[in-house]
């Protein structure tokens, strides 16, 4: 069990910071009210825990013994990745700057595509 604890810890830190890193780039190279840094790491999340996903059912990585790498992956990595808490403080932050539109295609862009990528995702694993 302990294990496990460090695998997704170790994963989860190198997603951390994987997501600075990608959102630092992306927020250098456009400038916009659109969080387009954390718009990009959710979807390119969701398409990454969606292949896994698709892995781990194919290679049966959930049996006794064998979950380890999808921990390591999904939970700690495309955990430590994505940004879902960020995501709603920039909504709320957008809507309290009067962009209640542009909060409004920022929620629908990232839920639709972050579901459909990450169903793309599982057909790519497939």
């Amino acid at each position: 069990m302990f294990r496990n604890f460090l695998l997704v810890g170790a994963g989860g830190a190198v997603g951390s910071m994987a997501r600075y890193g990608l959102s630092f780039l992306v927020g250098k190279m456009v400038v916009c009210p659109f969080p387009y840094g954390t718009f990009t790491i959710n979807i390119l999340g969701s398409l990454i825990i969606g292949v896994l996903f698709g892995l781990a059912g194919r290679f049966h990585w959930y049996n006794e013994g064998q979950e380890g790498l999808y921990l390591l992956l999904a939970s700690g990595f495309c955990g430590g990745f994505t940004t879902f808490s960020t995501f709603a403080l920039e909504n709320v932050n957008l809507m309290g700057k009067g962009q209640s539109t542009m909060a409004i295609v920022y929620t629908g862009l990232s839920v639709i595509v972050g579901l459909l990528l990450c169903r793309l995702g599982i057909w790519l694993a497939g």
